[in-house]
């Protein structure tokens, strides 16, 4: 059997083809979804790429959450499907409430673009489970409204439920809230994260390292095994 990834594209995405990419190097079939239709093509777990979904305007991923291929992402993301939302991915996770919190402008209002260390906080999400807990990586980060934000006892209940998935090492490149790159939902099947996955998963190009194919590699063995 051979897992089917679906991979949305909104108008002014960037990062689709490249997650297609990580898709099929980690051994998965990459379905190509369109943001204006509601059928997911049978796919078993959806990836929302990086990029300026309508051109972010009002903010970062809000008029994403009402294109029509989301209201089926968000009926079976409540149903158990592997969701993984990557930057402008994340940012539309978070205005659809599958993940708490908010995106707000770097705190030093520039676009940011380096490779970042990251420490693994949870290896038991549907796409963490190839690292340890506690394992250290290195990915690709580019963002200008990655500043995640939320009330302090979101952040609590965050931290007691080991919802926390990635935090930023070495620099906070920023300013989000207790260092947080990436999160899950309670069920752990949700994730979003800032930094960029899909481009590390060859040695020839990115970073030149593989750190982010274990995002991928998590997600098929868990559907292959379900």
């Amino acid at each position: 059997m051979t897992a089917r990834v679906g991979v949305v594209t909104f108008p002014g995405t960037l990062d689709d083809r490249d997650t297609q990419r990580a898709v099929r190097v980690a051994g998965g079939e990459a379905v190509p979804l369109w943001h204006r239709d509601k059928d997911l093509k049978q796919v078993d777990a959806v990836v929302l790429p990086g990029g300026f979904s309508y051109g972010d305007y009002l903010r970062a991923g809000a008029i994403s959450r009402f294109s029509p291929v989301m209201e089926t992402i968000i009926e079976q993301a409540k149903a158990g499907m592997p969701v993984l939302g990557i930057c402008n991915g994340f940012q539309v996770l978070t205005e659809t409430h599958l993940l708490p919190g908010a995106m707000l402008r770097n705190d030093n209002l520039h676009f940011v673009c380096r490779e970042q260390k990251l420490r693994v906080e949870t290896a038991g999400t549907a796409w963490t489970a190839d690292y340890s807990d506690g394992q250290e990586i290195s990915i690709p980060l580019k963002n200008i409204d990655g500043r995640y934000t939320a009330s302090e006892w979101v952040l609590d209940e965050l931290e007691a439920e080991g919802r926390v998935v990635f935090r930023y090492l070495d620099v906070n490149p920023n300013g989000s809230l207790r260092d947080i790159a990436g999160i899950s939902n309670a069920a752990g099947n949700v994730v979003g994260l800032m930094p960029h996955p899909e481009h590390a998963v060859e040695p020839l190009v990115g970073t030149g390292r593989t750190d982010g194919l274990g995002f991928f590699t998590s997600v098929l063995k868990k559907l292959v095994s379900a």
